[in-house]
């Protein structure tokens, strides 16, 4: 692999409906499989010369299940089968109209390739994306039950995952496509969070409407404020035409998250986020 990869994580917010069983958004999926056709099959822009890892979450094929079958006592064995063959099912949509829009996308389920502990990530197998990168293959990842050297089993979100893989494949750049412009408050995007005013933001950003096992907008936030490398993250409205297409040509929509203090930082923050 020659060049740093980008990072693109897609909610399950986006690809699917807000259910207690598995809806996919069909109209949705292919929209969002012809705007990353537009990044695969076109002249890079300056500075964005790098391949792709896609990652999606769950949505209704993981969230309700994961609610479902977790209990103090961690997810039974048929649990922990039910939960990774729904969310399987929608990465093989995703992959279905990304193929079908001439781009050579392959899975990498995390169950096969990646142990937790205490619900992160603790070590994975990450050879394989680097050389489907060099061949010019497409990873699609996504948020999956593993196996957990301490509960047993635990959900590592998409979100945690990008951030690791950030880190691990030295990416150039990460964005969280959501349902919703970015980091609201008081109805307005947060142009830029940093660690430096995260204090005077979380305040006001909120978990998910529906069922989300895995944090929310704040667990995004937090994921991308972890990451020990200095790189911009953005968190963005994927719903929104062409605003993919945007990121992965180098724009910067929605909120920037970045562990360094910027010139544009804001500092007093009121209102609400939601996710």
């Amino acid at each position: 692999m020659t060049a740093s990869p980008t990072i693109l994580k897609l909610g399950g917010s986006v690809l699917t409906e807000k259910t207690d069983t598995p809806t996919p958004k069909p109209a949705a999926i292919s929209r969002c499989a012809r705007e990353i056709t537009s990044f695969i099959t076109s002249t890079p822009p300056a500075g964005v010369d790098g391949p792709l890892i896609l990652i999606h979450g769950a949505g209704s094929f993981g969230h309700p299940q994961a609610k479902e079958h977790g209990s103090p006592d961690g997810f039974t064995n048929f649990g922990i089968i039910e939960i990774h063959r729904a969310v399987t099912s929608l990465n093989d949509l995703v992959i279905e109209a990304l193929v079908e829009n001439g781009v050579p996308a392959a899975a990498v389920h995390p169950f096969g390739c990646m142990v937790a502990e205490n619900g992160r990530i603790a070590e994975m197998e990450t050879a394989q994306i680097g050389m489907m990168l060099a061949r010019g293959i497409v990873p699609v990842l996504h948020g999956d039950v593993v196996m957990d050297r301490k509960t047993g089993a635990s959900i590592i979100s998409g979100d945690q995952l990008a951030a690791y893989l950030v880190v691990r494949l030295k990416a150039a750049r990460v964005g969280l496509g959501t349902a919703v412009d970015g980091v609201l408050a008081d109805g307005a995007v947060v142009p830029l969070i940093t660690r430096a005013n995260f204090e005077s933001v979380r305040p006001h950003i909120q978990g998910s409407e529906g069922t989300d096992v895995t944090g929310g907008m704040l667990g995004k936030v937090l994921e991308l404020l972890a990451i020990e490398i200095d790189i911009n993250s953005y968190i963005f409205n994927a719903s929104k035409e062409n605003v993919i297409a945007g990121f992965l040509s180098g724009g910067e929509p929605g909120t920037r998250i970045t562990r360094i203090a910027g010139t544009t930082e804001t500092t007093e923050m009121t209102g609400a986020a939601h996710e």
